[in-house]
């Protein structure tokens, strides 16, 4: 059946060209997108056109016409002109102990930059920024544009979850790609990750694209194709856009899970913490600033953000952005003046710690992220479908570095887990994320391996 059997359109038709490998108009797709949004189209119907996707593919040219219909399928973020080139983001393509959005967006608003991060959940072995915000008690992140807009002028930043009045043909979309095995068709992902930014009305988005054991891409050649999508759609959409690529083989920083990264990211924006994560929000944030005009070089750009961190005024954003979305402001004094344990007391803390020490002699070769991130998802810190509660206390802690060298019997990694408990079988699978090997202590190399940006035409 047909949605609107008086349109020119056929649905059946539309999906059979898809499927023979054809070319859509722009008006077929906008159809698609249309009838998609207005809720006329069965689900068996959008199941059937994004396996067509995801098997036949889309020309660039189809590729950038699906990502405009779906930014457009609502309500497109309007800003003062005041703000003309101001308006940046950054979008990450997900891996373990990411918690850069969370130092980011408020070391860039004290730069004077407008920050309107529309983030996401955690699905699968990623942490998501929403999910490690929500530990905070009264954070919302259920924001409405016009209260985006005042927090904006307020504070420079805010980060909040996708409304129904943005992009909700990617809403219906995202959550059918995962059941019908689409998720990583690039054209969807394209349309599905700039759609929300061509929403924002950005000037200027980076994309962390992650790459290593720990990410959705292991290698940088499989990484490319979907930067490289990325980049050509956003810049002809309007949004200067640059992809850096990063390691993701160990996890960032020294701590995973919710309410820890939310400590971690604490120490980041106090001008501590580990030096990795340093990295990524400084050069992130340094190539956003150049992007906007803001400074003449990336590593001018670096250098400010670096100064943001060091001098306070990023941390003073930060608690800012947590009282404008409904943090109390005692609490918000607490995590951002507080000692460790006053932090602690108001994220709260795990009922168990357990410390794994290590089985032998040797350099700590390598840290590898996805088990630690395995065993976490059984723990509960993660969830297996849309909407599922999570234990935002569950995570772990990094006792030692890659690099350095330790002894038989040293903790190297401590757990916070309630109910389940730890198993054996979560002991072993632990033990086998570090690799020890008989080398000389070394400084490991940059997270940062490579920097793509829009070709000249």
């Amino acid at each position: 059946m047909d949605p609107n059997p008086n349109s020119r359109f056929s649905m059946p038709e539309i999906i059979r060209k898809k499927r023979d490998g054809e070319k859509l108009n722009h008006e077929e797709i906008r159809y698609f997108v249309k009838a998609l949004t207005r809720g006329e189209l069965q689900d068996g119907q959008i199941g059937a056109m994004l396996m067509a996707i995801r098997l036949k593919g889309m020309d660039p040219e189809e590729t950038l016409v699906l990502t405009q219909e779906m930014a457009t399928s609502g309500k497109v973020l309007e800003w003062p002109e005041k703000w003309r080139g101001l308006l940046v983001d950054k979008h990450s393509t997900g891996g373990v102990g990411d918690k850069v959005s969370l130092p980011l967006a408020p070391a860039l608003a004290a730069c004077g930059c407008k920050v309107p991060m529309i983030s996401g959940r955690g699905l699968g072995h990623t942490g998501g920024t929403l999910d490690k915000l929500e530990s905070i008690p009264g954070f919302s992140v259920s924001q409405s544009p016009e209260q985006m807009k005042m927090i904006l002028e307020k504070v420079g930043c805010c980060i909040v979850e996708q409304s129904q009045e943005l992009v909700p043909a990617d809403k219906i979309l995202y959550a059918l790609r995962d059941v019908t095995a689409t998720v990583d068709s690039l054209p969807l992902s394209t349309g599905s990750i700039l759609g929300k930014k061509v929403a924002e009305n950005l000037t200027a988005l980076v994309l962390d694209v992650k790459i290593g054991s720990g990410a959705f891409y292991r290698t940088l050649e499989s990484a490319q194709q979907l930067a490289e999508s990325l980049v050509s759609v956003g810049t002809q959409l309007g949004i200067n856009t640059i992809a850096v690529f990063s390691k993701m083989d160990s996890p960032l920083g020294h701590r995973v899970g919710n309410s820890l990264e939310v400590l971690e990211s604490l120490e980041c924006l106090e001008g501590r913490g580990p030096q990795d994560l340093r990295e990524l929000v400084t050069t992130l944030g340094g190539t956003l600033l150049w992007q906007c005009g803001r400074v003449p070089s990336v590593s001018e750009g670096t250098a400010h953000i670096a100064g943001a961190l060091d001098h306070g005024s990023a941390l003073g954003a930060f608690q800012g952005m947590l009282q404008a979305q409904g943090v109390a402001p005692h609490v918000a004094q607490a995590l951002c003046n507080g000692t460790e344990e006053q932090r602690l007391q108001v994220l709260g803390k795990a009922q168990v710690q357990e410390e794994l020490v290590t089985e032998g002699d040797g350099t700590v070769q390598q840290i590898l992220a996805l088990p630690i991130a395995q065993v976490l998802h059984a723990l509960g810190a993660g969830r297996t479908q849309e909407g599922q509660r999570i234990n935002l206390r569950v995570g772990a802690e990094l006792l030692v570095s890659v690099g350095q060298r330790v002894r038989k019997g040293t903790p190297w990694i401590r757990i916070h887990y309630e109910i389940p408990a730890l198993s054996d079988i979560n002991r072993r699978t632990l033990q086998g994320a570090l690799i020890l090997k008989d080398v000389e202590p070394f400084v490991p190399g940059l997270k940062v391996i490579k920097t793509l940006s829009p070709s000249k035409p």
